[in-house]
């Protein structure tokens, strides 16, 4: 048995277009400049009230994070809603998980610093909910890279960690795989470097969704 645990933003889905557009209306809400599109992706997989602090140059996060979190959540659903904001799956991820799902000896799961909410808004658009058995969220523990998420998907599986494989594009993926114990699968179509992935302690990178296949072989 092997259990495959999946990022969601920049791995699953292209969202960055997205979390940017309502990240820079949150910004500018509160009175700060746009941030540069860059920023944005090199906070996307951490837990939001965390990536916010982290892009004002903040070690914590303080009462002004939690209310710019708070505005980002109640902002997030009207931009998504809005011409060009559309979340789409990349190329070659839904017959990946198809094939993963036709293999009884696979389980998938997610970890994402998305709320419960946004990962089951992504599972139920695009048919995969039905084939997630396990999943952990910002909603459910602290922020990546701490191994939490890892380590409670196994136990609810009864999976070991050897035997789990984490994908992900950002370097708190490899980082929380690795603390965990687990194997770290980086993708070379999200939003971190291969270079990035690769320090951060990633085991092997795909290149195509494809690739992820040889690891269940």
């Amino acid at each position: 048995m092997k259990l495959a645990l999946f990022d969601c933003d920049g791995t699953l889905v292209d969202s960055a277009a997205l979390i940017h557009e309502v990240m820079a209306r949150t910004f500018v809400h509160f009175g700060y400049d746009r941030p540069d599109v860059s920023l944005t992706k090199s906070i996307i997989g951490l837990t939001l009230d965390i990536a916010i602090a982290r892009m004002q140059g903040k070690p914590h996060v303080d009462d002004e994070a939690i209310a710019m979190t708070a505005h980002y959540k109640a902002i997030y659903t009207d931009v998504r809603g809005e011409p060009g904001m559309d979340v789409v799956l990349f190329d070659g991820i839904k017959p990946l998980i198809q094939t993963l799902a036709g293999r009884d000896e696979i389980l998938i799961g997610a970890v994402t610093g998305k709320s419960r909410r946004g990962l089951v808004h992504v599972l139920e658009k695009h048919g995969f909910a039905p084939h997630f058995v396990v999943s952990r969220t910002a909603d459910d523990c602290p922020s990546k890279p701490h191994p939490a998420m890892v380590a409670e998907c196994c136990s609810e599986t009864g999976m070991n960690a050897a035997d789990t494989i984490v994908i992900g594009d950002a370097i708190y993926d490899m980082q929380m795989a690795k603390a965990a114990g687990a194997t770290a699968v980086g993708v070379s179509w999200g939003y971190a470097s291969v270079d990035d992935l690769v320090a951060a302690g990633a085991d092997s990178i795909a290149y195509h969704p494809g690739d992820i296949l040889k690891h269940f072989s």
